[in-house]
């Protein structure tokens, strides 16, 4: 038996219905994968993460210190100015720790109440820094930092002077920095950098047969400039 015409136009009108609401779903449904946000790419290094330094430096003491039990007593230390060589490992391209490598001398001498003994000893001392540091890379070529860090300070080849011997002991201490490179091209720069090392070590003395001991505050600034290689 035929279906009567209006029947058959009510089922036609229907289908038509039905396939139009299923093809705004699917298109509702594309656009919504098309809209979903992309995932943010992280900053990886285009570069080597290998940096070296090779700087002069000057060593800038605090003259402070004092030999206990002995009142009035003081202490100074002459200024240097040595090599200086750093390795650098980029893990980003702001963050990096700096190994410093160096060593220099001090001549001490007594002021205050024990001017009178003078020069009172030389002591070599070799103080590795390892420093954390953030780099500002939005400024171009210029590119400046700052960093914190420890310092482990050993002294050697010590001679006394005035006095009968001369002991300073090895220590550790924070240190403080801030610099900048100016990088010529891609692998080449100039630095400026400038360190503080709160050094304050104790010895022990001999002067005149008598046993005695103290802590001597050099506190160094050092103050670099020199040549950048990144690898």
């Amino acid at each position: 038996m035929l279906m009567n015409r209006p029947l058959m136009r009510t089922l036609f009108a229907l289908t038509a219905l039905a396939g139009m609401t299923a093809y705004a779903a699917a298109a509702d449904l594309t656009a919504g994968v098309d809209a979903a946000p992309q995932p943010q790419k992280t900053e990886k290094l285009t570069k080597s993460p290998w940096q070296v330094r090779l700087r002069a430096l000057g060593v800038v003491t605090r003259d402070s210190g004092h030999v206990n039990g002995v009142a009035g007593s003081g202490l100074s230390y002459s200024d240097t100015v040595v090599p200086e060589l750093d390795f650098s490992y980029f893990f980003t391209p702001n963050i990096a720790a700096e190994l410093i490598l160096g060593t220099s001398y001090a001549n001490i001498n007594g002021t205050g109440s024990i001017s009178s003994l003078g020069k009172v000893g030389k002591t070599w001392f070799l103080p590795p820094s390892l420093t954390l540091q953030y780099h500002f890379t939005n400024f171009g070529k210029f590119q400046p930092y700052v960093g914190a860090g420890i310092n482990y300070t050993m002294f050697y080849n010590q001679k006394a002077g005035s006095a009968d011997s001369l002991k300073v002991k090895n220590t550790w201490g924070p240190v403080l920095q801030v610099g900048a490179d100016y990088m010529i091209n891609d692998h080449w720069g100039i630095n400026f950098d400038v360190k503080k090392i709160f050094l304050r070590p104790d010895f022990d003395v001999t002067v005149g047969g008598n046993k005695l001991s103290g802590k001597a505050k050099l506190d160094p600034w050092l103050i670099g400039t020199g040549v950048t290689y990144r690898f």
